[in-house]
Order: structure tokens, then sequence, then C-alpha cells
């Protein structure tokens, strides 16, 4: 009798401190048939032993531990699982936290006002090649953005002014559609719902978008994007 393959499981490693979120997350983990919980560590010591053990998928990391900072964490894993994709899960959301998060190797950021089953959801959108932001934080480091690039530009001539004509033309109308949307906050889902395509088929899009301006967030993209002039919103 034919026995259908099981499903790839994404081993997750989770560096939490607070027991009652650590739970719940725990409890939604475990409800996912493609997720597993690979190893738990409620502080900074713990998570840099956890390092020593076979490499996680995805690496969902507290920053305020109560002996130090995830940030040491997410440094500590881009050395020793160089493969696993570090997320931030914080009640922080200040632009510092989030640019040091960034900067020390996370692909993702949310805040701890979504519900364990989101988390989960974005534990497959990282695996899978995504970079999520929470909306608020995302909106605030665009708005940032923005104004750094106004305050920056000096005025030159137009050839100058991007990239070369071959690299505008690098990204498809849909893809150009897809970095838009992302550019005015809308998550995954939403302009999943504007382009009349599914959740999954805008992950492609920002795969392929990721791979043409090699970056790895949603904030690279749109900072070359709008470097390099296909941007002009």
């Amino acid at each position: 009798m034919f026995e259908p393959s099981p499903v790839p499981q994404i081993r997750v490693a989770l560096v939490e401190d607070d027991v009652f979120f650590a739970r719940a997350l725990a409890d939604a983990i475990h409800a996912a048939p493609d997720v597993y919980l690979h190893s738990l560590a409620v502080n900074c010591q713990q998570a840099l032993q956890m390092l020593a053990q076979p490499a996680a998928d995805v690496l969902l990391v507290d920053l305020g531990l109560p002996d130090g900072s995830g940030l040491d964490v997410i440094r500590a894993a881009q050395r020793q699982w160089p493969r696993c994709m570090a997320m931030v899960s914080s009640v922080f959301g200040d632009e510092s936290h989030v640019i040091q998060s960034l900067e020390a190797g996370a692909t993702g950021y949310l805040l701890k006002d979504s519900t364990p089953a989101l988390i989960v959801e974005e534990i497959r959108n990282v695996h899978a090649g995504g970079s999520p932001i929470s909306p608020l934080i995302a909106r605030q480091l665009l708005t940032r953005f923005r104004q750094t690039l106004t305050t920056e530009a000096a005025p030159s001539p137009p050839q100058q002014a991007c990239g070369p004509q071959e690299e505008q033309a690098r990204l498809s109308p849909r893809e150009r559609q897809v970095l838009d949307y992302i550019t005015k906050g809308f998550s995954y889902e939403e302009i999943g719902g504007l382009m009349g395509v599914s959740r999954n088929t805008v992950l492609s899009f920002v795969r392929r978008i990721y791979a043409k301006l090699k970056v790895r967030s949603q904030l690279e993209a749109i900072y070359e994007a709008r470097v390099q002039g296909l941007l002009h919103t």
C-alpha cells in the first residue's frame, strides 16, 4: 500500500526567558505538522551551549535575556550555525534594537504582540527565504529610509542618479509590483490579495527579487532598489 512521504520538519531553536510565552509558542510548534522544537534555552549561557549541538533550521531569539543580549546569541549562531536563519521575537520595537539585530545577522524581526500561531507561520516564511518584519516596525524603518535618502540625495545628471540601464531592467513588472507593495508596508498576505495570487507565489517573487538584487532582507531590497532607481515613489 502506498504511504505518503513524511512532511519535512523545520527544526526550531528557541531562546526565550518568558516562561508563559515560551510555553505558548512551544505548544503552537508541537501542533504544527511541519515544525519541530529542536531545543530551548532560557538565557545566553544555555543558548551558547545549545549552539554546540547539530544546527537548527531557524533560531528564534528574544533580545532581553537575564544574563545578556540575544544579539550575542545571533552573532554566535552566524559562526556556528551559518545556514540557520535567525529571527528576533521581542517587546523592543525601537529602531536601534531592530537595526542592531539586522546587523548581527537576523533576517526577521517580530514584536511579541504577534500570536504564537502567526509566529509559527513566520517561521515557515523565514525558512522559505522570506524576511518577516512586524508591519509597525517596517513602516517606521521605511519612513527613516525615505528621510535618509532624501537628505543624502545630491543634484546630479539623470544618467548618474541611479545604476546602469541594465541594472534597472533586472526586475520584471510583477516583481517591481511586489517590491512596491513591500515598500508601502503591506504584508505578504495583503500583497497576495491585492495581486490575486497566493502567499506562496508572493514568496516566490520575493526570493527572486532578493537573488537579483543580491540582498537578504526587505529593507536591503528596498534600499538597493532605490539606489538603482527601480522605485520612484
